[in-house]
Formats: C-alpha cells, sequence, structure tokens
C-alpha cells in the first residue's frame, strides 16, 4: 500500500457538508479524517467500534460519556464502542484523524 497524504484528504473536507473521509479501510481497522467547522454541531451517534481521535489542528472539546476533554493539535482521546460522545465548543476547525477498531462500519450496533 502506497503512503497516503493525509493533509491532502483533509483539504477535500470543508467541515460543513463533507465531515469524513475514509483513506483506509481494512477488516481489523480503519483511518478516516473528521473535521468540523469553528462553530459547527457535531451531527455523530456512538459507533460500534472502538475509535481514537488525534487531533491534527483546530480546537475545541470532546464530551466522552460524562468527561469533556480539551482538545488542542497533538492530543488523543480514546472512545469505548457504543459511548456517547460529541465535539462541542469548536472555537477553530478542528480536523482529526479517527482510527476505529474493527474497521468503521463493521459491527452492528447493539
Amino acid at each position: 500500500m502506497e503512503p497516503i497524504d493525509i493533509d491532502a484528504v483533509a483539504a477535500r473536507l470543508d467541515g460543513e457538508t463533507e465531515l469524513f473521509a475514509e483513506p483506509l479501510s481494512e477488516e481489523s481497522m480503519s483511518v478516516g479524517v473528521y473535521r468540523l467547522a469553528a462553530g459547527a454541531t457535531d451531527p455523530q451517534e456512538p459507533h460500534a467500534e472502538d475509535e481514537a481521535y488525534y487531533v491534527l489542528s483546530g480546537r475545541g472539546k470532546l464530551r466522552v460519556g460524562e468527561t469533556v476533554h480539551d482538545l488542542e493539535p497533538g492530543e488523543l482521546v480514546y472512545v469505548e464502542r457504543e459511548v456517547d460522545h460529541e465535539f462541542f465548543d469548536i472555537t477553530a476547525a478542528l480536523t482529526t484523524l479517527v482510527f476505529f477498531a474493527p474497521a468503521y462500519g463493521s459491527l452492528e450496533p447493539t
């Protein structure tokens, strides 16, 4: 497999109508780029897969269950499968790498 230019993937997302791209998907895991514009509302629902978000750029907050994390570039947050979570208070366009295990969409929600 050839290396993936994550900056190019992120550049294709506008953070308003296109929020997510998945440049890598294998049975055991997948990697996506998730981008939310400043002031955006996070529309996602809990996932059936475990996931980890790595912040590439921007600033905001992530609520995981009852815990709130202030986010800035370089931080990594784990979200256990089916745990309610949402990004909010996004003060600068937030771009994250999101790692799913197993691959996104491969499990049925319970």
